[in-house]
C-alpha cells in the first residue's frame, strides 16, 4: 500500500461522513437559522428556545434518513473489503 493509495482511501472516507453527516447537519441549520430568524424579529430571546426544536428535528430527520446513511455507509465498508480483498 503506497502514499497514494492511502490518501485515496482518506479522501473517500472524509467524503462518506460529510454524505452521512450533511442531511442531519442541514436540517439542524435550517431550523436554527429559522428560530433565530423569529427571535430576531420578535424580539424574544429566551436560550432554551432554540434546543427542544431542533433536538426533535434533527431526532426526526435521523430517522428520515437512516436508510440513505447506512445504505452509504454499507456501500463504503464494502468498497474497502473488495479493496482489502485483492491486495492478498
Amino acid at each position: 500500500m503506497n502514499e497514494a493509495t492511502v490518501i485515496e482511501l482518506g479522501r473517500a472516507a472524509l467524503f462518506v461522513v460529510l454524505k452521512v453527516a450533511s442531511p442531519v447537519m442541514l436540517a439542524g441549520l435550517i431550523v436554527g437559522l429559522t428560530i433565530a430568524l423569529f427571535q430576531a424579529l420578535t424580539t424574544i430571546q429566551e436560550i432554551t428556545l432554540t434546543f427542544v426544536p431542533k433536538i426533535f428535528v434533527i431526532f426526526l430527520s435521523v430517522i428520515v434518513f437512516l436508510p440513505f446513511m447506512t445504505t452509504t455507509l454499507i456501500e463504503f465498508a464494502r468498497q474497502l473489503y473488495d479493496r482489502i480483498g485483492s491486495l492478498g
